[in-house]
């Protein structure tokens, strides 16, 4: 999730606070420069019931590399409703027999938002579950052997809640649910958690932060509106595909499938490459939609030179019509408040923070971590991505960057503090994202650009559809230098790695 409030006057920060919920906030306004031009880029808890005996699964067939999630979706947009047919192919790729299984449902946080209809195991429908809050715990009949294979199937339907924006302080940003011109499909599917180290990992929601974790997964899912006559707009992670009745959108090594429909969207769409970069925004905001698009494809090109190569085919970045941007697989939201306030420069919220989404596709998607426990490890690398777009794009404008972006906030503490221990949005940003950001960049100083980077693009091989931890991360830039930088760590971290 982005550092994300936006204002290009500082007379509106106060403001806006309560309305931009992302790891920024307010600084002094930015010194215009020339508009962007758009030209196209060239290519570059139960208790479980004891037993022996696993369940049938198939001769045989080796079990696939990862989960696939199959959502057959029927959506009522005027109704805010959604009809959902979930199967679920899930590898026991854990190492360990299991026999019980845990998975998140994020839209049993809102009362009545989901209705579960049944639940079944290698087709035979099962009772012995509980469902409480956002976690699903299921029972297993017989222990699953690893490496064998279950089918879980999960009906339901989704009573959309209106996302209503609260004050960021004390509430999270609504993003699931519905506006009066939005429909957003975040986390709205039960999905099965991870499972490290013999525990299944599902963390407890905070009022800043995201606190879920995810595997990567393959996804398809098959959308149909119940009056195609009037659907609306949809973007969405994954690739489109017409159907006789409905549009088939797949994505494989994903973390989170989303998607927005809307019936006022506008799209514009670019190509880097073999990728296509759309950009979905409503009446009014063209000019500032296609601004957003072009730093997107600007900051992809640059990240897969200095990274490694962007992992899927499209890339869809949304006005969300709520107080908050994030991040999802291909796929991200740009509050609608940047666009209000882009004034056709550089200098501006709306085009840093679509940098720094653009980068999640490497530090959140490509590879994974634990974001309630370690924020760090994604933010603080999406945070100092921001400065990879700048020093190739609009180089005259890093200093501005550091001082409205960072220095302003006078960022303070360690880095690695968990989203809980935070003490409050700001002090957790500064900390997190800001601070992060501050290693970073001494870090880069202090090894050199060629070690550097040479680390990021080794990071993102071995961290490839995995979850890491800091370990890793210093596990693997201590193979790339001989150079000391224990005092910067002991700077900016308050744990020893």
């Amino acid at each position: 999730m982005q550092n994300k409030t936006a204002t290009t006057f500082k007379f509106l920060s106060l403001f806006l606070l309560s309305f931009l919920v992302s790891c920024s906030s307010f600084a002094p306004a930015a010194t215009p420069t020339a508009a962007p031009t758009i030209t196209k880029i060239p290519v570059p808890t139960l208790t479980p019931i004891p037993t022996n005996t696993p369940l049938p699964t198939p001769t045989n067939i080796p079990a696939p590399e990862r989960a696939k999630y199959t959502l057959d979706t029927t959506i009522d947009y005027d109704a805010h409703t959604v009809a959902v047919n979930e199967s679920i192919q899930y590898p026991n790729r854990t190492g360990n027999q299991l026999n019980a299984l845990v998975l998140a449902v994020e839209p049993n946080l809102w009362d009545g938002s989901f209705t579960l209809t049944q639940i079944s195991i290698d087709g035979t429908p099962i009772t012995t579950y509980t469902l409480a809050g956002q976690r699903l715990d299921i029972a297993l009949s017989s222990f699953v052997k690893a490496e064998s294979v279950m089918n879980i199937n999960i009906q339901y339907t989704l009573a959309l809640p209106f996302a209503e924006q609260e004050d960021p302080n004390v509430a999270r940003p609504r993003i699931y649910g519905y506006t009066k011109r939005q429909l957003n499909l975040v986390n709205w599917y039960p999905f099965i958690v991870p499972y490290i180290n013999g525990e299944w990992v599902l963390h407890e929601p905070w009022y800043y932060g995201e606190h879920l974790v995810y595997d990567s997964a393959d996804y398809e899912v098959n959308l149909k509106f119940t009056d195609p006559a009037t659907a609306p707009i949809v973007a969405s992670s994954g690739v489109a595909e017409a159907q006789a009745d409905s549009t088939r959108y797949t994505i494989t090594a994903a973390r989170a499938f989303a998607l927005a429909a809307s019936r006022d969207f506008q799209v514009s769409s670019i190509q880097v490459g073999d990728v296509t970069v759309s950009s979905y925004y409503f009446p009014l905001s063209k000019i500032a939609g296609r601004a957003a698009m072009q730093a997107s494809a600007d900051a992809l090109q640059i990240y897969s030179q200095r990274y490694g190569a962007y992992s899927h085919k499209t890339l869809s970045l949304v006005m969300g019509d709520f107080n908050d941007g994030m991040e999802y697989s291909a796929f991200f939201y740009l509050s609608r408040d940047f666009y209000n306030l882009y004034k056709e420069t550089p200098g501006s919220y709306l085009i840093f923070v679509a940098a720094h989404e653009t980068s999640h596709q490497w530090w959140f998607e490509q590879i994974g971590n634990d974001q309630a426990q370690q924020p760090w490890v994604d933010e603080s690398l999406s945070t100092y991505s921001e400065v990879v777009y700048y020093e190739n794009y609009h180089p005259e404008l890093l200093g501005w960057w550091w001082s409205y972006r960072i220095d302003y906030y006078k960022p303070e503490g360690f880095a690695d503090i968990p989203i809980y221990d935070g003490q409050g949005f700001r002090p957790y940003t500064n900390a997190a994202y800001f601070q992060g950001a501050h290693f970073l960049s001494d870090l880069r100083a202090r090894i050199g650009d060629e070690a550097f980077f040479a680390f990021l693009q080794d990071y993102v091989v071995q961290g490839q559809n995995k979850i890491v931890t800091a370990n890793d991360f210093f596990r693997i830039l201590k193979t790339h230098t001989q150079t000391d930088y224990a005092d910067l760590v002991r700077q900016y971290f308050r744990n020893v790695y």
